[in-house]
């Protein structure tokens, strides 16, 4: 029978586990092979299926982001928000519903990681996105600001759970020489959601389609959305190095085989030899308290500092747009127009540096795009006319979508197995923290220093981004996990 896109009938994974305690790839001969055999995976049709897929999940945390700063404009016309407030943390400002979203997000990267790690990456992922779909129907159907900021807040919660297991699912299947290009399509696909909101944003939010706000219909197609890949992504396999960091070599070793069945016949010849795996390191059973121990120790504080400063450069602008826009004088209809020209860049950075993706260290990819978003920010900043406004956004879109693939690349691969999860949920955990106040300070620096007092800050955060990953961060090109973990 001819494979679909979800790879056919997985096999099936039982609930138990088949060793009392989880064990490492560090010394059990059957763990190294499966992890061995993954790795020497050759790029198929079925591998990027598998990352196609996972990157689906991605769409709605990108498209309900973007959608944050788009639907601003529809929330204060309608009456439930103002642009801004009296009070700092009045619930009824843009700043508010902004902070309720990441709000969200810090809960479930923070609170909510180890979901993934205790039952599963494939069983999370699916229910996280239920939640999500749920939560953005409740909220299309609230009509006062508290009701919205509360669902939005519990749809974070849902969007939250489901980037950290897509980091994790990813990092974890895709083979070491594929890695880089595999988080390239996990934020190709995603990105593709912005210009999709940002048109839905320009074209609804001025109008009012069967005596409804605009504004709650660009939210409703994100919920539809979610539902219709939900059902698309009941194929995907668990991850395999989960479960054998679980102690279930049978399960593993079962769906291992099933990638490689469907991997050989599209590869068309014999599957390469996997490569020996020697670790030196004795067993250990690692827990979440190992990231604030040697080697993770530094890991973990260069990752914290970076995502609680880089998210005031990335929302800064990509939240913010469209009220920069109007800062410099632009009307409703043009602000958002501009905007969606602008988001039409943002697929083309992790696409463009797809064919470069393993073959440039990820820590100074980082860095140089850091480098480039500061740069055009200050360029954006000193433009008055539609077409430099237009052409400087679309390149600081782009830089920012190649420091988004890279720091998502970057982090997944700096912990191990057993705590992947709950590890990049904590570092990255400080920048939904951090995203929280950000609004308030970019509605702060907007008020009292225009738009180009906001392109100064971004302009700091970007550089003490560029100093702390080049000075403290390791390298991990062309490295399975373990042996960046080891």
């Amino acid at each position: 029978m001819k494979t679909t896109l979800v790879a056919g009938a997985i096999p099936p994974v039982s609930s138990e586990s088949t060793h009392e305690t989880p064990l490492t790839v560090d010394h059990h001969p059957q763990a190294r092979a499966i992890v061995a055999r993954l790795d020497r995976l050759p790029a198929t049709r079925h591998i990027w299926s598998i990352v196609f897929l996972l990157s689906l999940g991605g769409c709605f945390e990108f498209y309900d982001l973007f959608m944050t700063g788009y639907i601003a404009p529809g929330l204060t016309a309608s009456g439930l928000f103002v642009k801004t407030s009296t009070s700092i943390f009045a619930m009824n400002g843009i700043a508010a519903f902004v902070a309720a979203t990441f709000t969200g997000l810090f809960i479930g990267t923070l609170g909510l990681g180890f979901l993934a790690d205790r039952f599963g990456r494939r069983r999370i992922f699916v229910v996280a996105l239920l939640a999500y779909t749920a939560a953005s129907v409740l909220m299309a159907l609230q009509h006062s600001a508290l009701g919205v900021n509360v669902c939005r807040l519990l749809a974070g919660i849902g969007l939250g759970v489901e980037m950290v297991t897509i980091n994790t699912y990813v990092a974890e299947l895709i083979p070491k020489n594929l890695r880089g290009r595999a988080f390239a399509i996990t934020q190709i696909v995603p990105y593709c959601a912005v210009p999709a909101v940002a048109l839905m944003s320009w074209w609804l939010v001025p109008m009012h389609p069967l005596g409804m706000d605009g504004w709650r219909w660009v939210v409703l197609a994100s919920a539809l959305g979610a539902a219709v890949v939900w059902l698309i992504r009941l194929g995907i396999p668990e991850s395999p190095r989960w479960l054998v960091a679980q102690g279930r070599l049978d399960d593993a070793g079962r769906v291992t085989a099933h990638i490689e069945r469907i991997v050989e016949r599209q590869y068309g010849r014999a599957l390469p030899e996997p490569a020996p795996q020697e670790y030196e390191v004795p067993m250990i059973e690692r827990r979440f308290r190992d990231v604030l121990k040697a080697p993770y120790l530094k890991r973990t504080v260069m990752l914290s500092l970076f995502n609680a400063v880089q998210v005031i450069g990335f929302y800064g602008f990509s939240n913010w747009i469209p009220s920069l826009l109007a800062n410099k004088g632009f009307g409703l209809v043009h602000s958002l127009q501009y905007s969606f020209m602008m988001s039409l860049a943002l697929p083309l950075g992790p696409a463009l540096f797809f064919y470069f993706a393993d073959k440039v260290e990820r820590k100074w990819s980082l860095v140089g795009a850091s480098g480039a978003v500061a740069a055009f920010g200050l360029l954006f900043a000193n433009q008055t006319s539609p077409s430099g406004l237009i052409a400087f956004g679309l390149c600081m879109n782009l830089a920012l979508t190649i420091m988004s693939y890279s720091f998502q690349t970057y982090q997944s691969e700096l912990y191990p197995t057993e705590i992947r999860a709950r590890a990049i949920g904590f570092v990255y955990s400080w920048s939904r923290l951090s995203a929280i106040f950000s609004g308030f300070v970019v509605a702060f620096f907007l008020r009292d220093f225009g738009a180009t007092g906001v392109f100064y800050l971004i302009t700091g955060c970007m550089v003490s981004v560029m100093l702390l990953i080049g000075a403290m961060g390791p390298s991990t090109k062309g490295l399975a996990l373990e042996d960046i973990n080891r």
